[in-house]
Parts: C-alpha cells; sequence; structure tokens
C-alpha cells in the first residue's frame, strides 16, 4: 500500500518531467530570441498595429520555429551526444523516443503554415517556409560538410524581423530587408565566436565549422571583417529614415566597442590558452549588443513618434 501511495505522488512529477523535455524540444531559447526580433520588426513598421493579427502571425512564427528545432533535434540525436553541450538534451539522454520529437515538428510546422497565412498572408507564409527548410534542410545537413553552413544557418537567423514588417505592411521592402541584412551580419561573429570557444566539441561531433576547417588566423580575420560590415548594415535603419540619433549614436558606439572587443583576439597566438576565453567574451558581448541595440531602436522609435 505505502507503494502504491508513493508511485501515485511520483506520477505527477514524471508527467510534468516529460512535458518539460518535450517543450525543451522546440529550443525555448532560441524561440524566446525570434520573437524579440519579430516583436522588434513588427513595431517598426508604419502604421498602427492590428493586435489580433499580430498575434496570430506571431503564434504562426512560434509555431514554424519550433518545428523546425524539434526536427534539427530529431536529425542531430546522433550527434548531439558526442558533444558536452548538447548530450544532456532529452533525445540522447533516452528521456524522449526520436519519433515524438519529429511528430512534433511536423504537426507544428503543419499548424504553423494555415497560421501565418492568416497572420500575415502569403508573404509571411512564404518567409516562414524559406526559414523552415534552409533551417532543416539546409544548415543542419551542411554543418557536417561545410563551413558555410554558416551563411545558411544565418538566413533563417535574420528572418524574423522582416517578417514582423511583412505582417504590418504586407509585403517586403527596404528598411524591412535592411533589418534583415542587419540580423543577418550579426549572426556572423556571434557564431564565429562559438565556434572557437566550443572548437574540441564540435570536432568530437564531426562538425566543420569555420574555426576547424579555416586557419587560426583566418578564422580571425573573417571574424573582425563580418565585425566591420556590422557598422554599415546597423547605420543604414538611420539612412533610411526608420531610426534617428539615438540609435543611431548607440549603434555607432555599440559597434565601435564589438571591433575592440574582436580585435583583442588578433594580438593571441593561435593555440594561446587566452583565447577559449577571449572568444567567450566575445560571445558575451555579442548577447549583450543585439540587445542593447534593439532596445535603443524601441526607444528612438518612441521619439520619432513623439
Amino acid at each position: 500500500m505505502a507503494s502504491e501511495t508513493i508511485a501515485d505522488s511520483e506520477a505527477p512529477s514524471r508527467a510534468s518531467v516529460f512535458v518539460r523535455d518535450v517543450l525543451a524540444l522546440s529550443k525555448p531559447r532560441i524561440t524566446g530570441m525570434v520573437l524579440f526580433t519579430f516583436t522588434g520588426g513588427l513595431l517598426l513598421a508604419p502604421g498602427a498595429v492590428v493586435v489580433g493579427k499580430a498575434l496570430v502571425a506571431l503564434l504562426g512564427t512560434t509555431l514554424i520555429v519550433a518545428a523546425a528545432n524539434a526536427i534539427n533535434m530529431y536529425l542531430e540525436r546522433d550527434v548531439d551526444g558526442l558533444m558536452r553541450r548538447t548530450m544532456g538534451r532529452p533525445l540522447p539522454d533516452g528521456r524522449v523516443a526520436p519519433f515524438v520529437a519529429l511528430a512534433l515538428g511536423a504537426m507544428l510546422a503543419s499548424a504553423a503554415v494555415p497560421t501565418l497565412l492568416v497572420g500575415g498572408g502569403a508573404w509571411l507564409c512564404l518567409l516562414g517556409v524559406i526559414a523552415f527548410y534552409s533551417y532543416v534542410w539546409g544548415y543542419t545537413p551542411l554543418k557536417r560538410r561545410s563551413p558555410l553552413s554558416l551563411y545558411v544557418g544565418a538566413v533563417p537567423g535574420a528572418m524574423p524581423p522582416l517578417m514582423g514588417w511583412v505582417t504590418a505592411t504586407g509585403r517586403p521592402e527596404a528598411p524591412g530587408l535592411a533589418l534583415f541584412a542587419l540580423m543577418f551580419v550579426w549572426q556572423i561573429p556571434h557564431f564565429i565566436a562559438i565556434a572557437i570557444f566550443r572548437a574540441e566539441d564540435y570536432a568530437g561531433a564531426g562538425f566543420r565549422v569555420i574555426s576547424l576547417a579555416r586557419s587560426p588566423l583566418g578564422t580571425r580575420v573573417t571574424l573582425l571583417l563580418s565585425t566591420v560590415a556590422l557598422l554599415p548594415a546597423t547605420l543604414s535603419l538611420v539612412w533610411l529614415g526608420i531610426a534617428g540619433w539615438l540609435y543611431g549614436a548607440a549603434a555607432l558606439v555599440l559597434g565601435l566597442g564589438f571591433l575592440v572587443s574582436v580585435g583583442r583576439g588578433l594580438r593571441l597566438g593561435p593555440h594561446a590558452a587566452e583565447t577559449r576565453i577571449w572568444a567567450k567574451s566575445v560571445f558575451i558581448y555579442s548577447l549583450l549588443y543585439l540587445t542593447v541595440l534593439f532596445v535603443a531602436l524601441a526607444l528612438d522609435r518612441v521619439l520619432l513618434a513623439s
């Protein structure tokens, strides 16, 4: 009798753990970043936001991103088990059966397409489908073959602010495409930094990331050049008239700070012990950079509207 009572008391906790693991298949942190940048594009677009339509579009975007992440976890369940960073995920750890991730991804994708159509029309749906396929069938398999996966993977990562803009305007326009370019370029130094300080992990999994496919100097030069490219990408929003002096000043200061952070790595030797610490600091700065940049953009928008 006592054992039955204990088993009954454990049942809800087991169910909650399973639900938590299923939710983890959607990579909540990545999905949260997508929703953050989608909302930024939506609020920057001209005209009043239709709340009901925007919420449906946001739901559709959440569904398509979660679907792509779940199928990515299904396809990479073998290599996830080889990396310290990912071996604790539900599939390689055996807590969730692989077919659950595949079924979840298929169901979410099936629900996302009509939701995107209702929320933002054909253009929004098309952009969502492009993001889904480029992530699942482009970026995911290419990681094992070529460092070019860095640029292919930046396409779906850059799509959310453009999707937010299209939700408000009904079509892609120059400012929305500038937001896409900003996010695309930002991801290059962000992910190169990850590839440097997690090089051993990626090598063990057989991934052909840039830090393994190129020399240390070549990797750092690419990192530096992509950081330089961020300056015109961010300042283009000022030139296009959707941001003012506050955002422009923030973008300039943040961009110069990014260059200083990256430039410090050029002085390190190819196998210096400090290299991993430096690359991780660049990664952390890239996250702070993007957050502060979008906050400045929001504040600037309020000033322009007043």
